[in-house]
This record gives structure tokens, C-alpha cells and sequence, in this order.
């Protein structure tokens, strides 16, 4: 259901570009026999790979295609056992076996192209065929003496001989005196034997063998006896050298006959990536883009050219190409195109179905981005004229006789193309036909493109609905085209200005005016009216584009300086903590240390270590401001969750010092006494977490504590280092020197946390794990410095 469109069309031309890329005559003939595929999923699979390659094409990779022949029929000459194919017929080989090992190995690493890889059957490198084929055949197609070891030796001897053979003529003529007999001092060949020029009236004087005369008669070209040894002697070697060929001639071909259907496999394999590189190629040459195929009738082109205009502007015949942007879909099916002569209404016709041909193909299409087309059955068309003498066919009859076969034809998934539909007879009755045949092929579903100059049409397709009226613009001012289709409203014909510019008398204008009357005229000038408020809406339009435009822009700039301010508040927030961690880390040791003076009796200078601590690490925190507004508290009880502000952080009451106006803290692993004042209501989650501690007054109290052992069992990972930093500040304090901890074996993971704190603990003098009555592997006993 392609075939005439498609010479209609003129699609061979654009094959014929793509053929251009080719690296051999059986994909041209392919690109060539090219037509539109009835599957969705072939198309895009054709399309994808096309894309893969361009992709290469991009990143300055293409596969290593070069010339290559056809090899199929010389497989076939093989078929028979004991067959085997002359030289030049061998090196037809080379080229394409090197290609298909060339382009696997660039294939294999490849993550990029899995469709490409994915051809059937995949290219195989042949080394046992290519390396005694390299090594034997020439580039000349001659057998190389490197081809077997019997024929460099069997040369080389000839070779030898041959060398000989020179040195005796010589010795013969210079020692025997007859070099008064010869016609000329040179030795040559003839029939293969060695002979010198002697002259016809002295032939009785030299002892040898005639083998020739020259073409005057003059001269006698003869072989001395005395040479005849040898010569036979070489003959020999020559029948040793012919047969040494055959016989290697034989070899390659039997080995290429053993693997012939692998090869016939990979010649297919490479003509279809040579026909997919072809369209890839001519597809970057021209800046083309894959379209969407859709099942749903949808036909979009946007900023769409005819690719045969391409070809045009590129060989510099024709200088700038209107883009066309035309919709059609399932609601509105039916486009009737009209417009002045020249003025483009043919070429949109064919611009549209050239594209989807094209698509249909798997081709990429010159058309802009967000370009569909849907998943036709047939594409019937009806362009340019069948008028036939033979036939007794007219103008009118041919189209008619086009129109029947395409109503017959005509489905839901057909595109229709009619130009000049009810031309070629009186107008109103070409009008009333036109209208008929869109109205039919509205009812089948098909969908249509029409172009007419026949301003009858024009009615019934604005009261229809699911049909549209557009036309290609007018200058109303220089009268001529724009070629531009405008969409929703119908196009003049403007015949009597385009007769008036090339010069049609103003005497046959101001009749053919009069002619048309008033209402030809209203309805001209209503045309030119709609296209000026046409005009001035595109106007406004692009205005307000333009002011979107600039909103865009400034909300993109705003969106950038906020992620830059989130950036720079992220990058301080990290050095925060970072700074912060370091300062509780270097705390951390100094307060271990003192609690080591602390034991060892020292109380009062450890106090006053303690609170000159307190008041360095409170110069170092700088005080933020609060993030929300603290709530005081009317009433404390132990149990109670406060925040405590000089800490920037919650905690747990859990004892009250109501005379000293203190309260003690539990915070994280750390007990506080702090003022009752510093108290307020906890803080949201979140709001916790983030809150810096602020600077204030705030001691270290230690706890004693007799527990001699620490049971961990349960707890999470950090939790328990929490815990275990407690117990051994405390157990130290209490003067214990061994201590044991209780985590349990299980998954390992807590026993092993738990080692990792005490390996690097400043208290710790060492630790082992139990003996059999103290736990074993689940508890580990530590020594504490002393």
C-alpha cells in the first residue's frame, strides 16, 4: 500500500542520497529496496540503532567499515568438494574478514550500544582463515612466497636458475664468437624460452633452436643449445612452483568452504550495520532527528523541511527553506489546504508525506523535536497529472479514476494526499465532488490532506466538524508567498494580482474585477482582516513569551543565590561541627586527665583546673541566636525533660537542690549542676538537635559508684559507649584497678565496639577477654592506669 506513493513521492531520491554513505553495491541495493515497515517495535528498534551509531558519531567513533565486495556467490562456487577460487577471488575475502574482526573487538568493550550488539548473528574475527589469507594472497592478487615454505624454496631455486641461465648466453656469445651474428645485444623470451636476436641471413651460423621471427622477417629469435639443459631444467621448477600454487589455493578455500554459512552470517550482519551506518551518517550530514511513531493518529510536525530541498540548499541552488508546522489527530482528521499558485500548498503536501514515509522507515526525518507520526497501513496519494492520450484520459478523468481507487483503499490507518482536489472541471461541480470525497473518507477514519483553489470548499469544511481550513501566507503588500502554513483559517488564491505582476494588461485586470463582483471582494477583505488580527495576536503573544521568558530567568537566578546561600549555610554548619567535635574530643582528654589527678588525691587544683576548663571552653563557643522562643518552666520534679539554655541542649532532671537553687542534669553521658533559672520547657526534635550551646556557668560532678561490673547486654551501640565512658570515669574514682564488662556475644557487633573504645581509651591500661567463670568471649575484663 506504499509502492506508488512512494514513486510518487520521489522516495528513491532520498535512498539514493543515504546510498551515497555505502561501502558496497549489496547495501545500496538494500537502502534502495528500502519501504515502510507495518511494525511499531521494527521501526524503533531501526531508529534506536540509528541513534546508538550517532551517538558514536559524536564522540568522534565510527565503526571501521571500508569497501567490501560480494562474497555469496563465490561461497556458492565453493560448495562443491575440491573446489577451490583463484587469487583475485580470494582477496575478496580479506577486506571483509578484517572488517568483521576489526569491528567486534571495537564492539566487545562497549556498554553504549547494546542494540548494536545485539544484531544477529554477531561478527566473528576468523583468524584461522584471515592470517593464511593475509599471509598468501597479495594486494595485487598474486600467491606471496611467504604462502609455504615449498614455494619460497621452489622460487627462490628458479630464481636462481634464471640468474644462471643469463650468465651462460653471455658466456656463450662473448666465447664463441658470434656476436657478429646478432641483430641486437639483448636476451629475451619467447614461448617461455630463453633466446637472442640473430640475424635471418646468419640463423645457419649459430647452433641453437628457432622459437620466433620478428615481424619484418629480419630477425630470428633462437635458443642455444647449449642453454636447452637448463631451460628444461626451469620449466620443471615452473610445473613444481604452478602446483605448490594449486595446491595452497586449495587449502584456503577448503578452509573458507568449512566456514562458509558463518560467513555468509557475518557478510549479512555486516551489510546491515553498513546500511544502519549509511543513515546514520547522512542523518548527522543534515542535522536530522528521530521521530516518535504512535498508535494513536496523531500526525505532528514541527519546523519540518523536505528533505529534497535540503539536498537543493545544499548544493547552492536554493538559499533559505520555509520550516512547516502542521497537527492533525483523531479529532480533527481532515486538512484542506488553499492558497495562490507557488505558493507552497504542494510542497507541504509532499513535505508531509516524504516524513512519514521516511518515519515509517525508521528513518530520521528533518523536523524539529517532539515530531510524531502515526502507524499507517497505507499512504494513497494523488499528486500531479495522469492526463493519457493512449488512455482517453483527461485531466479531470485521471483524477477521478485516482480518487475511486483511493476510496477503496482508504481505511482508519491511511493517510490520504490529494492536490488540486476538484480541479479539472466547472468549479462548483468540482467543488461539490471534493466535498463529497472528503466527507467519505472522514467517515472511514482516514486521514487526510487536501489542497484546492476552490473557495467552495472552503464553507463546507469550516461547518464540518473534525475538518480544518488553512493556507499558506500572502504578502498583501509585494504579493507574493511567504510559504508559511497557517493553520485555522483559508488562504486566496490571489490570481488576478499574481496575473497583474507578470504583466497581464490592466485592461483584462480591471474586467476580470468586475467580474468577480462585490462579494469576491468582501471576501478577500475579510481574509486580509482576520490575518491582520491574526498578526496582532501573534504580536501580543510574543510579547507575554518574551515576559515569561524574563520571569523565568529571575526565578532561575533566585532558585541559584538560594541554593547558593543553602551551600554556604551546609559548608558552615559542617565546619561547625567539625570545629565542635574537635573541641569536645580535646575536652574529652583533658577531663580524663584530670580525673586521673582527681584520683590520685589532688581535689582542690583539680577543681580549679575544672572551672578554668569550664570558662576556656565557654570563650570558645560563641552564643548564636536562638532559633524559637524558650518557655520557662513554673515547676521542676525530678524525671522532668527540660532544656537547659547554658547548654543549648535537653536533658533529665534527676535530683532537685532547691537550697542551692540548682538542679542536677543528666545529659547524655554527662551529670550537671546547673542554676533552676537555666531551665526552660524541651525543645521540638529538631529544633534540639540543631541548637548550639550557648556559654554559662556549669560543673562536672562526679558520682560515686561501688559497681565493680557493667552489663551491656540489650543496648545499642551507642548507648552503651555512652554508658561505658560513665562507668569507667566512675570506677576510676572509686579507685577500682579491674573491672569487667558484660556485652554478650551475638551478632559481635556491640563486643567489638566495645574493644575498638577501650583500645584507644586514655584510662585503660589494657583489657582481655573473660576466663571460662568470668563470661568468657561475651565479657571483657579491663585494667584500669592507676
Amino acid at each position: 500500500m506504499f509502492r506508488d506513493a512512494c514513486i510518487r513521492l520521489e522516495f528513491d531520491k532520498v535512498l539514493g542520497e543515504i546510498a551515497r554513505h555505502a561501502h558496497s553495491e549489496v547495501t545500496c541495493a538494500r537502502l534502495q529496496a528500502m519501504a515502510p515497515l507495518a511494525d511499531g517495535a521494527a521501526i524503533r528498534l531501526t531508529a534506536a540503532r540509528v541513534e546508538e551509531l550517532r551517538g558514536l558519531d559524536r564522540l568522534g567513533i565510527r565503526l571501521g567499515l571500508a569497501p567490501f565486495a560480494d562474497v555469496r556467490p563465490l561461497l556458492e562456487q565453493l560448495r562443491p568438494a575440491g573446489a577451490f577460487l583463484a587469487p583475485h577471488e580470494l582477496l575478496l575475502f580479506i577486506p571483509l574478514l578484517r572488517m568483521s574482526a576489526d569491528i567486534s573487538r571495537q564492539l566487545a568493550p562497549r556498554t553504549d550500544v547494546p542494540l548494536i550488539k545485539g544484531i544477529e548473528p554477531p561478527l566473528s574475527p576468523f583468524p584461522e582463515i584471515l592470517e593464511p589469507l593475509e599471509a598468501s594472497i597479495d594486494h595485487d592478487a598474486t600467491i606471496m612466497d611467504s604462502a609455504s615454505t615449498l614455494l619460497r624454496e621452489t622460487r627462490r631455486a628458479k630464481r636462481a636458475l634464471a640468474g644462471r641461465i643469463r650468465k651462460k648466453i653471455e658466456e656463450i656469445v662473448r666465447d664463441s664468437g658470434i656476436e657478429i651474428f646478432l641483430q641486437d645485444d639483448f636476451i629475451t623470451q619467447r614461448s617461455g624460452r630463453w633466446v637472442i636476436p640473430v640475424r635471418m641471413d646468419s640463423k645457419g651460423m649459430v647452433k641453437g633452436v628457432v622459437h620466433d621471427v620478428s615481424a619484418s622477417g629480419e630477425t630470428a629469435f633462437m635458443e642455444p643449445l647449449e642453454i636447452i639443459p637448463f631451460v628444461n631444467e626451469l620449466e620443471n621448477l615452473a610445473a613444481d612452483e604452478k602446483a605448490e600454487e594449486i595446491r595452497i589455493l586449495r587449502q584456503l578455500s577448503a578452509w573458507i568452504r568449512e566456514d562458509a554459512p558463518r560467513i555468509a552470517a557475518c557478510f549479512g550482519t555486516l551489510v546491515e550495520l553498513d546500511r544502519l551506518a549509511s543513515i546514520a551518517c547522512w542523518a548527522e550530514e543534515f542535522g536530522l532527528t528521530s521521530p516518535d511513531v504512535n498508535d494513536q493518529g496523531e500526525l505532528r510536525l514541527n519546523a519540518a523541511r523536505h528533505p529534497l530541498l535540503l539536498f537543493q540548499q545544499r548544493q547552492g541552488t536554493l538559499s533559505h527553506i520555509e520550516p512547516l508546522d502542521l497537527v492533525l489527530g483523531t479529532g480533527t482528521p481532515v486538512m484542506v489546504i488553499t492558497g495562490p499558485n507557488a505558493g507552497g500548498k504542494t510542497i507541504a503536501l509532499k513535505t508531509a508525506g516524504m516524513l512519514s514515509l521516511m518515519a515509517l522507515c525508521g528513518l530520521p526525518i528533518p523536523a524539529g523535536e517532539r515530531s510524531t507520526v502515526p502507524l499507517f497501513d497505507a499512504l494513497l496519494v494523488d499528486i500531479g497529472d495522469d492526463q493519457s492520450i493512449a488512455q482517453s484520459l483527461s485531466t479531470f478523468s485521471a483524477h477521478v479514476a485516482r480518487v475511486c481507487a483511493i476510496l477503496e483503499r482508504a481505511g482508519t490507518r491511511s493517510l490520504i494526499l490529494l492536490d488540486e482536489l476538484g480541479a479539472g472541471t466547472e468549479p462548483l461541480q468540482g467543488a461539490a465532488i471534493a466535498c463529497g470525497v472528503l466527507s467519505e473518507l472522514q467517515q472511514r477514519g482516514a486521514m487526510v490532506i487536501a489542497t484546492t483553489h476552490l473557495t467552495d470548499i472552503i464553507g463546507f469544511v469550516h461547518r464540518t466538524p473534525g475538518m480544518v481550513n488553512a493556507g499558506m501566507e500572502y504578502d498583501d503588500q509585494s504579493f507574493t508567498p511567504l510559504y508559511r502554513l497557517v493553520v485555522g483559517e483559508p488562504g486566496q488564491s490571489h490570481a488576478v494580482e499574481i496575473a497583474r505582476r507578470f504583466g497581464m494588461p490592466e485592461g483584462v485586470i480591471a474586467f476580470a474585477r468586475r467580474m468577480l463582483g462585490s462579494a469576491g471582494s468582501e471576501f478577500a477583505t475579510l481574509l486580509t482582516e482576520l490575518r491582520q488580527r491574526r498578526r496582532e495576536l501573534e504580536e501580543a503573544r510574543s510579547g507575554l513569551d518574551e515576559r515569561e521568558h524574563r520571569l523565568a530567568q529571575r526565578a532561575a537566578a533566585l532558585e541559584d543565590r538560594a541554593a547558593e546561600v543553602e551551600r554556604i549555610r551546609r559548608e558552615a554548619a559542617e565546619k561547625g561541627w567539625s570545629e565542635a567535635r574537635e573541641l569536645i574530643s580535646t575536652s574529652r582528654r583533658r577531663m580524663n586527665e584530670l580525673l586521673e589527678e582527681y584520683k590520685r588525691e589532688r581535689r582542690s587544683e583539680v577543681i580549679d583546673k575544672l572551672r578554668k576548663n569550664e570558662q576556656a571552653l565557654a570563650d570558645r563557643l560563641k552564643p548564636l541566636p536562638e532559633e524559637e522562643r524558650l518557655v520557662p518552666l513554673s515547676r521542676v520534679v525530678v524525671g522532668d525533660r527540660v532544656h537547659v539554655r547554658s547548654l543549648g541542649h535537653g536533658g533529665t532532671v534527676v535530683q532537685l537542690m532547691e537550697r542551692q537553687g540548682k538542679a542536677r542534669i543528666q545529659a547524655g553521658r554527662m551529670e550537671v549542676d546547673v542554676p533552676l533559672a537555666e531551665l526552660f520547657a524541651p525543645l521540638s526534635k529538631g529544633a534540639e538537635k540543631q541548637r548550639p550551646a550557648a556559654t554559662g556557668h556549669w560543673q562536672v560532678t562526679s558520682v560515686e559508684n561501688d559497681a565493680q561490673e557493667l552489663k551491656l547486654i540489650g543496648q545499642r551501640v551507642d548507648e552503651a559507649l555512652d554508658a561505658l565512658e560513665t562507668f569507667l570515669n566512675q570506677a576510676l574514682l572509686a579507685g577500682r584497678r579491674e573491672v569487667r564488662i558484660i556485652h554478650g556475644i551475638g551478632s559481635g557487633r556491640l563486643r567489638q565496639a566495645v574493644r575498638e573504645q577501650l583500645e584507644r581509651h586514655p584510662l585503660v591500661a589494657l583489657y582481655r577477654p573473660g576466663e571460662p567463670h568470668e563470661g568468657r568471649d561475651g565479657a571483657t575484663v579491663v585494667t584500669l592506669k592507676q
